[in-house]
């Protein structure tokens, strides 16, 4: 396999049914005689329900049903990877309730108006327990317990050189508490379902990114055949991991469904959409790096107290934690445990980045520690550690190998497209100058894995009209797959982009898939789209060939066709192509009928793209206020195939990480409350509350796939959080600050500032 001809620079053919208003939402799709679904949640974080009565609710107008967990008799979701099935979720609370949006019951109305008016008449009777959201207090001896049977809240553990000393011979040590935050996904689209009966099975549209996954448990909920459940994902508005989980909420709806003989939509109002999908991040980190006076790093131990809300789903996040614990550097030795945590709080599953964020800020964050107190340029600390260039593939203490990477570089580029040394020469003016205004500069330089699943479904057929259609197993949400798989077999068969039709996220359509998570789209869906053209070209030229009377070797794609090099008037279309393939009695001896091809390429392991950011930022030392001026941020994807989605994926990752770092938190109150429970009070800033970003790229392909590419699109994101954190530090750190946690509100910086001048500020 060789890479495409075509490299450049193509606008999205997605984009102009959205910009028309011709997309297809859930909430788009007709379903004549639909059912309203409005779920009854809980309103504590921790009780026994001790009754729940319907009667006031199946009494209002237009309503057909309530149901209940004990109605449905769904089994409960089992948590994930090693953790005890003790922990398992149900679909719909039966005896006890561990969160504040905890679905109880659903009413099914003939609109939603109805639905939702009944479903404030079902009463509940909780009889509250102790209960805790922080992860620290859950550990603690004698916390609550949110599964008594279990005796402890730790549900599962990690431990790897735990008992070893991995600092032995350091000079310094430094050791920082580096907290991320609990963030709401905060989709476009909160999600929605619609489950349409038909005959023994039903089809289900549900805003999903991996339909084949919702197609295999609701199946296995509800007792069918998978070829009797059909799942479709439409245009989904946003996902950001947040849907990878397959939700109580699905099986709900797809069994009242079946059970009333009715077709049942539901979709999430904004409010629960803060609560019931899956949070991110939610993890503590406790990281003690040492080093030699020179600056050379000679281990690392850290600890994480990963929360994983109400139900531990999503476990295998800090296995990330740990592949991910030296970052971009050389560190000989390290000593890692992690405990998942079970709290009163929302369930955590995969956000953007999906376990990488985390090690990342806490690994930047304290080479920012460890430069302060070597009294060296943080830019330099990181330049004698990187894994040098020559080193490459390079295996990790962690188990990790490295497929291809020029640390240096990227951070070089970074560094002069933000003109460093006169940031620093301006800062240094500031803090003479004592102004109100400092200046600060962040750093952060990042590695992450991306190609999760090696294996995915991707073919490809040319019709008698000369038209080519991909069918594969990725889900767009999104990240213009349609633009980057038509725009292979485009450069592969010259068969015009506008011509080309991708087909993705119905299972009825697609005979599987694996779903889009983990940066893994391009690299392995889509070097199948390419191992799929590059098999229909060998067999059109073949068959031109045998029309023409030439060699195959002679045949190249040119106006639409396949014509002789040299002799652009002597060729075959590919609609003529297409026919003569069809036509038995027309093809040469020995080639089968149609003109199709399934792509057999599995990558031999994961890719590992990196980067580094310079963010540059305000901090009025009066106030608190942090001004984001610039951010410059420099990517290493492999090679760029198409700069278009390249870029827009870069801006999306870099509001999500600077979010993180300054604006957004969830927030829970001593009893488990939500505090930010809608768009007034959980901040997502919008275009006017977000830097200018620089964009750039270096290019290092991986050799693990043909395009050379690795992945793009959560890389933004874990770069930029940490630039941004240290750039806030570092306006500060003349002051005497040390550190803060994200989010960076003006409150929490005005505070640490008191401390670091004057005292603790008043509460």
């Amino acid at each position: 396999m060789t890479a495409p001809v075509l490299r450049g620079a193509v606008l999205r053919t997605e984009d102009p049914r959205f910009l028309r208003g011709a997309s297809r939402y859930v909430e788009d799709v007709p379903a004549p005689g639909a059912l309203r679904a409005a779920f009854v949640r809980s309103m504590m974080a921790h009780a026994r329900l001790s009754r729940v009565d319907v009667a006031g609710a199946l009494a209002v107008p237009g309503v057909v049903a309530v149901l209940t967990g004990d109605d449905l008799g769904l089994p409960a979701r089992r948590p994930s990877g090693n953790v005890d099935d003790a922990y398992g979720r149900p679909a719909l609370a039966r005896d006890v309730v561990r969160f504040v949006g905890e679905p109880i019951a659903v009413v099914l109305a003939e609109d939603r108006a109805t639905a939702w008016d009944a479903a404030e008449l079902v009463e509940v009777e909780y009889e509250p327990v102790p209960g805790v959201t922080d992860p620290e207090a859950a550990v603690a001896e004698g916390a609550p317990l949110l599964f008594p049977g279990t005796g402890t809240n730790v549900a599962f553990e990690i431990a790897k050189g735990w008992d070893e000393d991995p600092l032995e011979g350091a000079e310094v040590v430094v050791r920082a508490r580096v907290v991320s935050q609990r963030l709401a996904p905060v989709p476009m689209e909160p999600n929605a379902a619609l489950a349409v009966p038909e005959g023994e099975g039903l089809t289900l549209w549900v805003s999903t990114q991996v339909p084949f996954d919702v197609r295999a448990d609701v199946a296995e909920a509800l007792g069918l055949d998978r070829s009797r459940v059909r799942v479709v994902a439409p245009d989904v508005g946003g996902g950001f991991g947040a849907k990878l989980t397959v939700y109580p909420e699905y099986l709900v709806v797809a069994a009242a469904a079946l059970h009333l003989g009715r077709p049942v939509r539901w979709a999430e109002t904004r409010s629960e959409s803060m609560l019931a999908l899956t949070h991110g991040r939610a993890q503590i980190h406790r990281v003690e790096l040492g080093a030699r006076r020179d600056g050379t790093l000679v281990g690392i131990r850290v600890d994480v107290l990963a929360d994983l809300g109400a139900y531990p789903l999503a476990s295998y996040l800090t296995s990330n934690s740990w592949r991910m614990a030296t970052g971009a550097y050389r560190i000989p030795r390290v000593a890692y445990r992690s405990r998942i945590v079970v709290t009163n709080a929302p369930p955590v599953g995969p956000y953007r980045g999906a376990g990488r964020p985390e090690p990342t800020l806490a690994i930047e964050r304290t080479m920012d520690v460890l430069a302060a107190e070597l009294g060296m340029d943080p830019a330099e600390l990181r330049r004698r550690n990187f894994v040098p260039p020559e080193a490459f593939p390079y295996e990790t203490p962690t188990g990790q190998r490295y497929d291809s990477g020029d640390y240096g570089r990227a951070l070089e580029e970074a560094l002069r497209v933000a003109g460093y040394e006169d940031l620093r020469r301006e800062q240094a003016a500031r803090r003479a100058r004592g102004d109100r205004l400092q200046l600060g500069i962040g750093i952060s330089s990042y590695v992450e894995i991306t190609g999760f699943v090696e294996r995915e479904f991707a073919d490809l057929a040319v019709s008698e009209d000369g038209t080519a259609t991909v069918r594969v197993g990725t889900s767009s949400h999104g990240q213009g797959h349609e633009t980057a798989f038509a725009q292979i077999v485009a450069a592969v068969l010259g068969i015009p982009i506008d011509r080309v039709r991708v087909v993705h996220s119905d299972t009825a359509a697609v005979p599987k898939g694996e779903g889009t998570f983990g940066s893994r789209s391009l690299q392995i869906g889509g070097t199948n789209v390419l191992r799929a053209a590059e098999l229909v070209l060998e067999k059109a030229r073949r068959i031109a060939a045998h029309v023409l009377e030439v060699a195959p070797e002679d045949l190249a794609p040119a106006d639409g066709g396949l014509a002789v090099v040299g002799a652009p008037d002597r060729g075959v279309s590919w609609a003529e192509l297409a026919r003569i393939a069809n036509d038995p009695a027309r093809l040469p001896e020995g080639i089968a009928p149609g003109l199709a091809a399934q792509g057999d390429f599995a990558q031999a392991g994961e890719t590992f793209p990196f980067g580094s950011h310079v963010a540059v930022v305000e901090v009025d030392v009066e106030t608190g206020e942090v001004r984001l001026l610039r951010h410059v941020a420099v990517d290493d994807c492999g090679r760029i195939l198409n700069p278009v989605l390249v870029d827009g994926q870069v801006h999306g990752g870099v509001a999500q990480g600077v979010a993180q770092a300054v604006f957004e938190g969830v927030e829970h109150d001593e009893l488990g409350n939500p505090l930010t429970a809608n768009l007034a009070t959980y901040l997502v800033p919008s275009a006017a509350e977000l830097p200018p970003v620089t964009v750039a790229h270096t290019e290092t392909p991986t050799p693990l796939n043909p395009l050379g590419a690795k992945g793009i699109g959560e890389s933004a994101t874990i770069g930029s959080t940490p630039a941004v954190v240290n750039a806030v530090v570092d306006a500060l750190a003349h002051l005497g600050v040390r550190h803060l946690d994200p989010p960076l509100s003006p409150e929490r910086v005005w505070r640490a500032i008191r401390a670091a001048t004057s005292g603790p500020a008043p509460s």
